[in-house]
């Protein structure tokens, strides 16, 4: 099945029909965008730490490890909200560049988070509870914050396009 076709054929799944033609739209639309602000605000004040503009007086890792569950948790309902919006017009919505960029932009948020996970926060011992985190937490923190807005910004570039 050619890639357009593909897409096609999940619109016309009954899922994707019940959603495209009844109140679950706006239903999943409104759950959508309450995760969204959740998720970004939850990121928010991680970032904001790691800038040292925000929760100075709390060690990063703490920060983080509060606000981690929040964020896992309002980003799968997120992805899941986001995935019955796509499904009643997939094959309009992969096609659009903002929705494009808005994939891609989260793709780098995601690298981004990783390598901070994996490289810059590995050795946060060393710098806990300084008011002023290394470079590289504050380049992570800073790109993140940058990435999100862009995240944001597509999404509501879809909803004003589409």
């Amino acid at each position: 099945m050619p890639f357009a076709e593909f897409w096609t054929w999940v619109e016309g799944l009954p899922l994707a029909e019940h959603i495209g033609f009844t109140w679950w739209f706006p239903l999943l639309e409104s759950i959508h965008v309450l995760a969204v602000g959740l998720l970004v605000g939850s990121i928010l004040m991680v970032d904001l730490r790691l800038l040292g503009i925000a929760a100075r007086r709390y060690a990063a890792s703490r920060v983080t490890r509060e606000l981690i569950p929040w964020t896992w948790g309002a980003l799968c309902v997120a992805i899941v909200t986001g995935a019955g919006m796509f499904m009643p017009r997939a094959a309009t919505y992969i096609e659009h560049p903002p929705f494009q960029i808005k994939l891609v932009l989260l793709l780098l948020a995601g690298v981004n988070m990783a390598f901070f996970q994996f490289r810059t926060f590995r050795d946060v011992d060393t710098w806990d509870n300084a008011p002023v985190t290394p470079v590289a937490a504050r380049i992570a923190g800073a790109t993140s914050l940058l990435l999100w807005a862009g995240v944001v910004l597509a999404g509501r570039w879809i909803g004003h396009t589409i």
